[in-house]
């Protein structure tokens, strides 16, 4: 199923304000682990073309990311994910995996899967075998998220965004990154086809732009000469 996500470019001051007024009505995700919220470590992989990281440079409305995920630096818990994009519209297939599997991709090997174009395992699988797909980058940054039932709708705070090329340490928490400093933060709104009005006064604020901000083709950005 395809859902809305809008992207928003913020400053911190906008961030802390805007998260200040949604905290008061809404309740916070159930993967926080502190008030602060949640860690996100995700390795995004591209093709040998790098496709990925130019239609999103280049604007075009269809396009796949590929990536595996972490929480809050432990491998407790490993996401195997495509996200597909139909301009601002999403769909998002994941799976969890074990570190075995996720090793094997890592160094360009195919793991099982249930030869399903549902199954992200396949996708991936279909996309080293024919197109190349390697680790690429490695995408940090902490997150505070709130849920509303109605609409499905899911606010996210995203900061201190950071990206690192040691790809190998994946996961580890004295890796060494590279922060994005002037687009560091941002505000993202997910929701099936319609998010309340009174969200969306709450939302307001008349600097705020929206954008087709993408973490991974800013991250990746910082080691392509």
């Amino acid at each position: 199923m395809y859902r809305v996500e809008d992207k928003y470019c913020c400053s911190p001051t906008e961030l802390f304000l805007l998260q200040d007024r949604i905290g008061a009505v809404l309740q916070p995700d159930r993967n926080e682990n502190s008030e602060d919220g949640y860690s996100i470590v995700s390795l995004y992989f591209d093709d040998l073309a790098d496709n990925c990281y130019q239609d999103t440079l280049d604007g075009y409305g269809i396009r796949d990311k590929y990536r595996i995920r972490i929480y809050n630096h432990s491998f407790e818990n490993i996401r195997l994910e495509v996200k597909q994009k139909k301009d601002s519209r999403i769909c998002k297939q994941s799976k969890r995996i074990d570190r075995e599997q996720m090793y094997r991709l890592i160094h360009g090997e195919c793991i099982e899967s249930e030869m399903s174009s549902e199954d992200p395992a396949t996708l991936f699988n279909v996309a080293i075998q024919t197109r190349g797909l390697r680790p690429k980058v490695i995408v940090a940054y902490e997150r505070k998220a709130y849920v509303f039932e109605p609409g499905n709708t899911r606010i996210t705070f995203d900061r201190n965004i950071r990206a690192s090329d040691w790809i190998e340490w994946f996961g580890q928490a004295d890796i060494a990154y590279d922060p994005l400093r002037e687009q560091d933060a941002v505000l993202e709104i997910k929701y099936d086809e319609f998010i309340p009005d009174f969200l969306l006064q709450m939302l307001e604020l008349g600097n705020m732009r929206q954008t087709a901000y993408s973490k991974y083709q800013l991250c990746r950005a910082l080691y392509i000469d």
